[in-house]
């Protein structure tokens, strides 16, 4: 039974081979003017100016408010990745 375990644990060892991970870059995601956009549009949430687009009704959460803000980046032509897909 020692070496049934012995061999079980060698064999698990030697399949355990390291995948090759990305290196992580130093490029940024987010251009600094984006986030300045998210910043503007973060500052008029909290003052209760922030209005959603088609409705016009006012804005209270904050992730509502960053995706409003990179929006208006993309729009712009800023570096911001696309938007994640709808599945």
């Amino acid at each position: 039974m020692a070496t049934k375990k012995a061999a079980k644990k060698s064999a698990k060892r030697g399949s355990s081979k390291k995948t090759a991970s990305k290196k992580s870059s130093s490029t940024r995601k987010y251009s600094p003017s984006a986030g300045k956009d998210v910043e503007r549009e973060m500052k008029a949430m909290k003052q209760g100016k922030l209005k959603s687009g088609r409705s016009g009704k006012t804005v209270t959460n904050p992730k509502q408010a960053i995706a409003i803000g990179l929006s208006e980046a993309r729009k712009e032509g800023k570096k911001v990745p696309p938007p994640p897909k709808k599945g």
